[in-house]
């Protein structure tokens, strides 16, 4: 079970790393890096952080989430626990940020499908390393 949950932890992290790259060059895929380009103006427009008076610029916003996720996905896939753990941590909030951000632009329910599915998975990282460090505890 424990090789089960190892390799998801590497495929989530690897998919983050994936996406956040996609983020923040079009040398993969020019069509999905001005999607997302386009998307981010309106992501900026509903940042959560917009009524304590901080709005960032698309561009702004779309390579930090872009690096934030490369840097966390390939923590995650590849870090020591800590850093794992933290990543874990850091992903969940950007997976929360995205679902509320199409939930606020009345996106499909389709729409947001990826990013609960993801929030999901890290959530069952997040308490399969929690039991594991309780049940450590215990012994």
């Amino acid at each position: 079970m424990a090789l089960l949950f190892a390799a998801l932890r590497v495929l989530l992290g690897l998919f983050f790393s994936v996406c956040g790259v996609v983020k923040l060059t079009d040398r993969i895929s020019g069509e999905v890096y001005q999607q997302m380009k386009s998307q981010f103006v309106q992501f900026a427009d509903v940042f959560p952080l917009k009524e304590f008076g901080y709005q960032p610029g698309p561009v702004q916003y779309l390579e930090t989430v872009g690096w934030i996720e490369f840097v966390a996905g390939f923590l995650l896939a590849f870090g020591p626990q800590l850093l794992q753990e933290i990543s874990n941590f850091v992903l969940t909030i950007v997976m929360i940020g995205a679902i509320y951000t199409l939930l606020v632009l009345k996106e499909p329910v389709a729409m947001c499908a990826p990013a609960t599915v993801c929030l999901g998975l890290l959530l069952l990282l997040n308490i399969r390393g929690r039991g594991r460090v309780a049940k450590a505890k215990f012994e």
